[in-house]
């Protein structure tokens, strides 16, 4: 008897309460196969087994459900957003599940006496204020960049700020008007934050009637250089305006929307913000088998915005179910209420309208991907005669700058194409600089330790950045794992160095193998080797960038990031700081006699700068 069998549904539904809360249904195997939300659990769990549903997908689920784990919660409101929390955690088979919910860029003015403009992703801090979401990175920073040549607010690290005691090239280029050395009063630098402030929030016409009148009073004085100035600010100014696209609408609002082709959905979220269009993002959440479009809906909207502030109104073209309750706990999370309209006219039609037609042209263009991801997949199969279409592709590359800062990569295909959110990095340490192999090797073996314990799946095809050596360094660490994917491949460039003249080297045969130029089989292997590379060499950037950024500071045991920065607070830079006496390096902030010993004795052992 299998332990789906032996579970006693209606003894279990007996036992249960009548009170809201979540339940999660897993398998024989301990997995969640579903995660549900009830008013009353006993009544919503007893309904999967007292009459058949009706739906092939809850009748199959339910058929191989082997164990129910109950969490009682203090509302229905609580029992919803507990829901969406587990739903995004756990990725139950059968509940409709976001692929990746990164959250969206925002544009953040810290709370900093000197406040910073910078971007900004994750959790919010108190205290702060933020502008967004914005469609993606490009458009933050491409938005910051603007707003410190107009405005000239600063966009440097507080340690940075700290240190200085002349004005940087920000101030030189104009970007930025120095309040780290005192060229600019606290009250003047606090207005430029507030006009940053009144942009962002749709005010800029107060703004620029103020600027204008300023502009007056400088001409009026003849200090014609300020009114030059302002003047220009101003133009900046309207020149941003003209870039934006006024929808019509006087607040804030999301317009959501679904929409299906060839049995591929995706969900397009348009942000509108002080009535200005933000842009558009599109998800393509997983969903199970005759899930309906008012359940997809539902179940969207409150793992979305239990992540995502949601704005007062949203717009959608599906009436999401159970719409009363979601509204209310989505209310209640936010601490103001808010609305979902899905019968609306005029500009809001236009703007969903609108955001349906963008979001169908994805899909076209995905299901077109697809086909063509499919294709290669079908040409690969046949090309290395395996027993099924590859579900799984993973690529490792390296990078490094003369053995330097050494970075692998490893990316993941799969049928719909790269799937980021299954990419890894290794930083590689432990190795003689620029030995490939060993690095192959090291990150071979971390990532299959996964595969191992049964933590990741094992790809079908598994390709490595480079020839022989590189190919037998990665077997080296398969055999000690005792893992084989079905297909390895080692892909070297030839000797031209030319796309098309890829030679492919497997396990056990010394020849090279080459595909015509033409073949879609090398043409996947192609696309997923180039993206392999193009991870390795960001992470590799991004390491030597931050080794580049090292402090000496860092290398001494007990000083952490806070007391650095109080350091270098306290004393300007390096070159004030080893000028410090042991008892002016005991004054500072959290040092007591030992760490400021330490530190003394460090900066005087390595004199140099």
């Amino acid at each position: 008897m299998t332990a789906a069998e032996a579970f006693d549904a209606q003894a279990f539904v007996r036992r249960l309460t009548t009170q809201p809360g979540v339940y999660r249904m897993l398998d024989g195997g301990g997995e969640v196969l579903y995660v549900g939300k009830a008013r009353n659990l006993k009544k919503r769990v007893s309904s999967y087994f007292l009459r058949a549903s009706g739906n092939p997908r809850i009748e199959a689920m339910v058929d191989q459900v082997a164990a129910i784990e109950i969490s009682i919660t203090a509302s229905e409101d609580e029992a919803l957003l507990l829901e969406s929390s587990l739903i995004k955690s756990l990725k139950p088979r059968y509940n409709v599940c976001l692929r990746d919910d990164k959250s969206y860029p925002y544009l953040r003015l810290t709370g900093h006496r000197y406040p910073r403009i910078v971007f900004h992703r994750g959790a919010r801090k108190p205290n702060e204020r933020y502008f967004g979401p914005f469609p993606s990175a490009a458009t933050v920073r491409e938005t910051i960049s603007t707003l410190q040549k107009v405005f000239e607010v600063r966009g440097c690290s507080d340690s940075y700020f700290e240190a200085r005691t002349r004005p940087c090239l920000q101030h030189q280029i104009r970007r930025c008007s120095a309040p780290c050395v005192g060229l600019v009063s606290e009250a003047d630098y606090a207005a430029s934050v507030d006009a940053v402030s009144d942009v962002m929030q749709g005010r800029a016409e107060s703004l620029v009637r103020a600027l204008q009148s300023r502009m007056d009073e400088q001409a009026a004085a003849l200090d014609f250089e300020s009114a030059a100035r302002t003047r220009d600010r101003i133009a900046a100014i309207r020149r941003m305006q003209e870039t934006k696209i006024v929808t019509g609408l006087k607040g804030d609002a999301d317009v959501v929307v679904l929409e299906s082709i060839n049995g591929l959905t995706g969900v397009g979220v348009m942000s509108i913000r002080a009535g200005q269009n933000r842009g558009q993002v599109q998800h393509f959440p997983r969903v199970p088998k005759d899930v309906s479009a008012e359940e997809l809906m539902g179940e969207f909207l409150a793992q979305h915005y239990t992540s995502h502030a949601p704005p007062d109104e949203l717009i959608v073209n599906v009436a999401p179910a159970e719409a009363d309750w979601l509204t209310h706990a989505l209310s209640e999370a936010a601490g103001r209420k808010l609305v979902i309209k899905a019968q609306v006219r005029d500009v809001r039609r236009r703007l969903r309208d609108m955001a349906s037609a963008s979001l169908r042209e994805a899909l076209k263009h995905r299901v077109l991907s697809r086909q063509n991801i499919g294709s290669r997949l079908l040409a690969l199969q046949a090309r290395f005669a395996l027993e099924r279409v590859p579900e799984r592709l993973e690529c490792f590359d390296i990078s490094h700058s003369r053995g330097e800062e050494t970075m692998a990569s490893c990316v993941v295909f799969g049928s719909e194409g790269a799937d980021k959110s299954q990419y890894r990095r290794f930083a590689i340490n432990g190795i003689t600089p620029g030995d490939d192999y060993a690095a192959i090797r090291q990150a071979v073996l971390r990532r299959f330790k996964h595969v191992v314990s049964g933590e990741s799946p094992c790809p079908d095809v598994l390709l490595i950045d480079g020839g022989k050596g590189q190919l037998a360094s990665a077997m080296s660490a398969l055999e000690e794992l005792a893992v084989e994917p079905p297909l390895i491949l080692g892909v070297a460039k030839g000797s031209a160095r030319k796309p098309g003249l890829e030679q492919l080297f497997m396990p056990g045969k010394n020849e090279a193998l080459r595909l015509d130029d033409d073949d879609p089989a090398l043409h996947l292997i192609q696309q997923v080797r180039d993206e392999a590379h193009r991870f390795a060499i960001t992470g590799h950037r991004g390491r030597r960038a931050k080794a580049r950024t090292r402090s000496e500071l860092d290398d001494i045991p007990g000083l952490g990031p806070v007391r650095r920065q109080a350091l270098l607070r306290r004393f300007g830079g390096m070159r004030q700081l080893r000028r410090a006496s042991l008892d002016e390096l005991q004054k500072v902030e959290g040092f007591h006699r030992a760490l400021a010993r330490r530190v003394y004795d460090h900066l005087h052992e390595n004199p140099s700068g």
